[in-house]
């Protein structure tokens, strides 16, 4: 298969667990809706560790890519979680 093609499934599947794992963590943690939480995040600055607790989902879907032998969809995944890394820097930093 195309290696672009699957660098982009991995990118998406990390994007996605990332996100997912967010939303989870808000849901079963939090006793405010969604958007709440994100809007108490933000005004305490704990966005960035809202997205770090999220990013644990990628380490699974790193792991199963790379079990199944599917290492550019891995590769995609670790891109992701950089991206991630990048976001959470920002929000520490600014």
């Amino acid at each position: 298969m195309n290696v672009k093609k699957e660098l982009l499934i991995g990118f998406l599947v990390g994007i996605i667990a990332n996100t997912t794992g967010t939303l989870a963590y808000i849901v079963l943690f939090s006793d405010l809706s969604i958007m709440e939480t994100y809007t108490a995040a933000v005004t305490q600055g704990h966005v960035g560790s809202l997205l770090a607790l999220g990013a644990i989902l990628n380490l699974i879907a790193f792991f199963g890519f790379l079990r199944i032998k599917r290492d550019n969809r891995a590769k995609g995944v670790l891109i992701a979680t950089i991206l991630t890394a990048l976001v959470i820097l920002y929000y520490k930093v600014f």
